[in-house]
């Protein structure tokens, strides 16, 4: 008998998500600096409300996470109406994709983009379409040529992954205003924190009815663990989602951490001031060592090599002294390595072992 169950069009064209790898054959103790994890953790604030939380386990979270979104209107002066809540900000960006693009649309992303945009494009039966950029950066008007009556979303990593640039309010508020009245604008704002004085988009997105921001507290907040994200949109496109969105997609414990970790902004700004200054002190040791990178605005540093050969050669070096970075020749950038800012003696350490690598290299 002919087999005939089929997935959708386009599912098998999506290549699977590559996490950053966490473990060295044949060495222990490794420094993961793969992932653009918080090196400092979570606050003590949030572990403790994850483990009170062991205490309801047998009972149904809330299903609209009010608790939550009022926690974030009140940090961020937002109105939590507009807010909603997923695994991860990648679950906002499956659920708009779901919701607002299907088989004949066009999804928008630039070309070092965050792989999850044209997965869940695929996932909904749309095409990705991919815009290139500037020297690693967003060209804004590069997009608005590639926009076209099928075009239903627009993405943009703001800090962008892996780059690390950013492009000011001026260029995403003149592409907002020149988007086709059907295209919805998408601010990916995972790295915003670590931008002092950003909202991430939120300004814009009070002010024009075509535009969504989405946020997570996988990074500065340093609960990637327990996966939770979140959006803030026009009231009725947030309606639309939370019509697609599971009642109890957020356990109780994940409601609990995130709530007390949003709340501790004694602890985002100290991670922000130290991820500032070690990222500029290992983007200069890398400097010296010959190794440039554009000015990051996230909690990582693109380092450029001489060309995919020395890259993949001083990541096989990294990892044979017990060091994980990530390779990210999948985002169109083979000579390049992501190196996660790390605690103080794991950017010195990794910054050695690549001198290391270019003395050998070297003769030296």
């Amino acid at each position: 008998m002919t087999r005939l169950i089929e997935p959708q069009p386009g599912i098998l064209d999506i290549a699977l998500y590559q996490s950053g790898a966490s473990h060295v054959q044949g060495v222990e103790n490794v420094i993961k600096l793969s992932s653009n994890e918080n090196p400092f953790g979570a606050p003590e604030s949030a572990k403790a409300a994850f483990a009170k939380a062991v205490h309801t386990l047998h009972r149904y979270p809330n299903t609209d996470h009010s608790s939550l979104r009022k926690a974030i209107g009140d940090v961020h002066g937002l109105d939590p109406e507009r807010i909603i809540c997923g695994v991860g900000s990648d679950e906002i960006i499956h659920f708009l994709c779901q919701a607002y693009a299907g088989v004949g649309d066009e999804v928008i992303y630039t070309e070092h983009g965050f792989s999850m945009y044209k997965i869940s494009a695929r996932a909904a039966g749309a095409t990705p379409v991919c815009v290139p950029e500037r020297e690693r950066v967003v060209d804004v008007d590069a997009i608005l040529e590639a926009c076209t009556e099928r075009t239903k979303l627009v993405f943009i990593a703001n800090p962008a992954n892996p780059t690390g640039t950013m492009i000011g309010q001026r260029d995403i508020a003149h592409l907002a205003a020149n988007l086709p009245p059907q295209v919805l604008l998408v601010l990916d704002g995972a790295y915003a924190e670590f931008v002092e004085g950003f909202d991430g988009g939120a300004a814009l997105v009070e002010a024009r009815d075509n535009v969504v921001m989405t946020r997570t507290f996988s990074k500065i907040y340093g609960l990637g663990g327990v996966r939770v994200g979140w959006g803030y949109g026009p009231k009725d496109i947030i309606d639309v989602l939370n019509r697609v969105r599971g009642p109890f997609n957020l356990s109780e414990a994940q409601l609990a951490a995130a709530e007390a970790a949003v709340k501790d902004r004694d602890w985002v700004e100290k991670c922000r001031e130290d991820n500032t200054r070690l990222r500029a002190w290992l983007a200069e040791a890398l400097m010296e060592l010959g190794i440039p990178s554009d000015t990051s605005c996230a909690n990582f540093v693109l380092a450029r090599f001489t060309d995919q050969a020395e890259a993949e050669a001083c990541d096989e070096f990294l990892k044979s002294q017990g060091i994980i970075v990530r390779r990210v020749g999948g985002y169109g950038l083979p000579n390049c390595l992501r190196i996660t800012v790390g605690d103080e003696a794991s950017c010195r350490r990794v910054a050695h072992v690549i001198g290391q690598f270019k003395g050998e290299q070297a003769g030296v």
